[in-house]
């Protein structure tokens, strides 16, 4: 089958789909923005709660570009119906480049498999965020991905180097002349999560970006009125990177704050070699004591080879989803306003089909409202467990992990992961009434619910393997 005829048979089934129900109608025509009722936290423009789960998916691969997006389809189908609802796209990659040939150029047939994920997006319900660039270079070789020559002045491009390319007028110009085609071509569309300038911007070999992306966060703002604009650094993963994510996540116009930490066992920072619970968790909570006043996202997570050489080599034996899991459920009950969002969407999530993962996060926080709850995270530990909880106005949410369970025990070793017994979460510090509480449990690796109720100030939990969520409605 053509791209075209994709295109529009995709676009048919959208139309002709049942008709929804008012308020999933609502929803669909609505787009994600910061909450402001608690501006920590996402929500749709008619006032629903929105938790972003989801994961990159950058862009598909095939024989052609019909194989691909049948590729990607099948992506989008299976997060979906696993309760995702967001996924991030590098508009920058080869795949759907528009400027590949000259700069200043769009290709209109490439844009063509933008529309059709689009299209993908909104009959799932799904919500993209648009990396609109990621080269690090013009024409170096190392990263030959990373490479895009185009925009040098001796191709036709504007820029003598990348600090041309960020600081020269006729370039910066050129970008927003880039960003008005995007606008004319996609700037009403909800189905748009947010606009991203750049992937790891701190990575390219050029100075000046700093100052660029305060000017172009405000244009973005300016053409992309209805969705937000953000931008992302490169892995956290020592200590220099402190200053930089301090800056950039309090930029006014930096509609939320991005963090990238992967586990890698060649970082400088410890933890970073570490459970990938606490590395994830931390890496939220790096940000929160920055005070930043938005909402928070690890936007890239997984596993790789020492200093990113590679995906990690222990994926393959991850057929539960310890890691996935861990990037999951860490970051949001940290204080994250979502899911943490793994990377390697192709090499591990689908190749080892860990598509429930999604599932189990999503029906862990089902039918709460953040922004309502005013959650306040709280770390408790009791020698068996690390139990990361949020505090809310009627509900208490805690997900208790294993101590004794790691990727290194499970993955490394092969040790079975163990049964936890006799563990509880105390309440007596958090202010919670245990006479008038409802106690339920999530055992998200059996995916079922269960009730229980508090006895003498605490919460004794029920046995568990890995991992299990605590919600309490006071």
């Amino acid at each position: 089958m053509k791209l075209g005829k994709i295109f529009v048979l995709m676009s048919v089934l959208v139309l002709s789909s049942a008709v929804p129900s008012q308020a999933q109608s609502s929803d669909s025509d609505s787009f994600v923005r910061v909450s402001p009722g608690d501006s920590r936290y996402f929500e749709l423009s008619n006032g629903r709660p929105f938790i972003p789960v989801g994961l990159n998916m950058i862009a598909p691969w095939g024989k052609n570009a019909d194989e691909s997006l049948a590729r990607m389809a099948d992506w989008i189908d299976k997060l979906s119906a696993n309760g995702g609802n967001y996924i991030r796209l590098w508009l920058g990659h080869d795949f759907f480049d528009v400027e590949h040939e000259r700069c200043g150029e769009y290709d209109g047939d490439k844009a063509k498999r933008i529309d059709a994920v689009l299209a993908m997006a909104r009959r799932r319900g799904i919500r993209v965020k648009m990396t609109i660039e990621h080269f690090r270079h013009f024409f170096g070789e190392y990263q030959k991905w990373a490479a895009k020559p185009l925009h040098h002045v001796s191709l036709g491009g504007t820029a003598k180097d990348l600090d041309d390319f960020f600081g020269g007028r006729a370039s910066k110009e050129q970008f927003k002349k880039k960003l008005d085609w995007y606008k004319q071509r996609y700037g009403d569309e909800p189905a748009i999560f947010a606009w991203e300038l750049w992937n790891e911007i701190d990575a390219v070999s050029g100075k000046g970006y700093e100052d660029w992306t305060v000017e172009m966060l405000g244009e973005l703002q300016k053409r992309f009125a209805r969705n937000m604009a953000t931008q992302s650094l490169g892995s956290f993963d020592r200590d220099g990177a402190r200053g930089c994510y301090r800056r950039f996540s309090l930029m006014a116009d930096n509609d939320f704050a991005n963090v990238h930490r992967y586990l890698d066992l060649g970082a400088s920072l410890e933890i970073c070699r570490g459970p990938v619970d606490i590395l994830a968790a931390d890496a939220v909570k790096e940000i929160l004591r920055f005070k930043p006043g938005k909402p928070v996202l690890l936007a890239e997570s997984g596993a790789v080879e020492p200093r990113h050489s590679g995906p990690f080599k222990l994926y393959k034996d991850d057929k539960a989803g310890v890691i996935l899991h861990d990037v999951l459920f860490a970051p949001f009950f940290a204080g994250a306003a979502g899911s943490g969002q793994i990377w390697h969407w192709d090499q591990y999530v689908a190749a080892n089909d860990l598509w429930f993962q999604f599932g189990r996060f999503a029906e862990a926080v089902k039918g709460i409202d953040p922004a309502a709850e005013g959650f306040e995270p709280v770390e408790l530990h009791n020698g068996q467990v690390r139990v990361y909880a949020l505090r809310g106005r009627k509900t208490f949410l805690a997900w208790c992990r294993d101590i004794k369970n790691n990727w290194e025990s499970e993955l490394g070793r092969g040790e079975a992961a163990g049964i936890v017994k006799g563990a509880s979460v105390e309440l007596r510090d958090l202010n919670i009434d245990s006479g008038r509480a409802e106690v339920s449990f999530y055992d998200p690796w059996a995916d079922n619910w269960h009730t229980g109720r508090p006895t003498e100030g605490k919460v004794a939990l029920p046995e568990f393997s890995r991992s299990i969520v605590v919600r309490i409605t006071y």
